[in-house]
């Protein structure tokens, strides 16, 4: 007959092992972005910012890190602006300031995961202010998945509104 003892150790083994195995289990799937505006501005950390960028990955916010570049169009010259963002006191929560000017026509490009197998917020700004956000995606299944944002894509959408604004101004 066992004792006690063993009884409770056997147990306690084989939970630290259930803990394990859950520990060990990797996450699949692609990582995902949310843009915030405006900003908590009771948080010193978000305080003056334009907007704040979150991290994700299966809904768990992860410090992940973000890179991004304001691209803009001004007195018909394109623009690139790298983005700096600062880290909050929040886990995968970074805060971008206003880097770009008022003038002309911009988007910010913000990624997180990687270019090619990361996910792409794309940002209008509007008269210097955080306008639309989209996040591209493509279905598969029941889910919608990161969509790859190229260059050419980017340009294509910067120039669009470009037009827009010229046309408007008219």
């Amino acid at each position: 007959m066992p004792s006690m003892t063993s009884s409770i150790a056997r147990a306690a083994a084989i939970v630290a092992c259930g803990f394990t195995l859950v520990a060990a289990a990797p996450s699949f799937g692609p990582p995902w972005i949310s843009i915030e505006t405006p900003p908590n501005p009771f948080d010193a950390a978000s305080r003056g910012a334009a907007l704040i960028v979150h991290t994700f990955h299966h809904g768990e916010l992860v410090a992940s890190g973000v890179t991004g570049t304001a691209e803009g169009i001004v007195a018909g010259a394109r623009r690139s602006i790298a983005l700096a963002f600062d880290t909050t006191s929040r886990k995968g929560s970074y805060a971008l300031r206003k880097q770009w000017p008022n003038d002309g026509v911009w988007m910010l490009v913000i990624n997180t995961g990687g270019q090619a197998q990361g996910i792409t917020a794309l940002v209008d700004i509007d008269a210097g202010e955080v306008g639309r956000v989209r996040v591209p995606t493509r279905r598969s299944g029941q889910w919608d998945l990161p969509q790859q944002v190229t260059a050419r894509d980017v340009t294509a959408a910067l120039e669009a509104r470009a037009g827009s604004a010229h046309s408007a101004s008219r």
